[in-house]
């Protein structure tokens, strides 16, 4: 069965759409990756700060490669800041919950 990644973000009011405009101009990204499944940013509705940017993978070797690769690269880059600055951070935190998939179900 698969894997599961939660990364848990903590990002100020004033930051939701700056976090949302980056994920969106990364689509596509993560996507090509081998053993990549499913992604998901899941917005907070009432009572926290924190989305939550769901993975799934076919091992948890796949995610380490992943996250060892391309991720790596792309946050080591300057994503195109002036002067060769990185922009702002959106998120004030950050928390890497894994799971491993034992059971699921899908429409029928």
């Amino acid at each position: 069965m698969s894997i599961v990644k939660i990364n848990v973000l903590t990002v100020p009011a004033e930051q939701r759409e700056v976090l949302e405009q980056r994920f969106a101009s990364r689509a596509g990204s993560v996507e090509g990756s081998d053993g990549f499944e499913w992604f998901e940013l899941l917005r907070p509705l009432e009572g926290t700060d924190q989305y939550l940017v769901y993975t799934r993978w076919r091992s948890e070797e796949d995610f380490q490669n992943w996250m060892n690769g391309s991720m790596k690269a792309a946050h080591q880059g300057t994503a195109g800041g002036e002067g060769g600055e990185r922009p702002k951070l959106a998120a004030s935190g950050s928390t890497l919950w894994s799971f491993e998939v034992v059971q699921q179900a899908s429409p029928k």
